[in-house]
């Protein structure tokens, strides 16, 4: 075969290499190339829109508490008493239902509302006792506000270890542990109602105070050390 014909040949089979190269490519369409993926959630606004809703109605009705003299007016239906319990009863919706939708607290929206609805109350429309807590005339208010205190501070401070919890324990069974955080919330509404009950007595002082602290954290440490986390090995 002659030179010039090889060459020529060769040359062609090249060309035909490279078309089919070409034509194996995977052409990417230019809209898919210039649209960013994103994958981040819009942000929505209704947790903000509920939680300002709430702070206003919480501070309407602390307003209304330490500035208007509630007790004043004996009719239970007159307009600054309903306006009361309105904003009491709003706010404290609009506090622990969320959080019982989001963080899956069963149980807080009633232990919270009525809670801190009693406590109020009791404060805006109760006379404060006069005597000791042995006191018959008195023994019911007292009563009323150690278990208010009681409901109240637990629902309010279970949020807040549940979601320290979540931080804090590395196991998922000790940061998902809803009954710890019961327990343990449940403890500082009992050290709230120890103390009123010290001061119902007559005999709240610092020592008094740190023994009652002492005998929970001991009792705590029990639990824990004896009591299994939820969602550990079950037989």
């Amino acid at each position: 075969m002659p030179p010039a014909r090889a060459s020529g040949q060769t040359k062609q089979s090249s060309k035909q290499r490279q078309r089919a190269a070409t034509s194996r490519k995977v052409v990417v369409p230019v809209s898919s190339r210039s649209q960013p993926v994103t994958n981040s959630p819009p942000v929505s606004r209704s947790p903000l829109l509920l939680a300002f809703s709430a702070g206003l109605c919480w501070v309407g009705a602390l307003l209304l508490l330490f500035l208007v003299d509630l007790r004043a007016e004996p009719d239970p239906l007159a307009p600054q008493r309903l306006l009361f319990y309105v904003l009491v009863m709003t706010a404290g919706l609009l506090t622990f239902v969320p959080l019982e939708q989001r963080m899956g607290l069963s149980g807080i929206t009633l232990q919270g509302v009525g809670g801190t609805a009693l406590l109020l109350y009791i404060l805006a429309f109760v006379p404060p006792p006069s005597q000791w807590l042995l006191s018959l005339p008195d023994l019911p208010v007292y009563g009323l506000i150690i278990v208010a205190l009681f409901w109240s501070t637990s629902a309010i401070v279970l949020p807040f270890i549940y979601a320290a919890s979540q931080q804090l324990f590395q196991q998922r069974a000790r940061r998902l542990d809803l009954r710890r955080a019961r327990r343990q919330a449940h403890e500082a509404g009992l050290l709230l109602a120890c103390i009123a009950v010290l001061a119902g007595l007559g005999v709240f002082h610092w020592i008094s105070l740190l023994l009652v602290v002492l005998i929970i954290f001991i009792a705590e440490l029990l639990f824990l050390s004896r009591v299994k986390a939820e969602g550990t090995e079950r037989s």
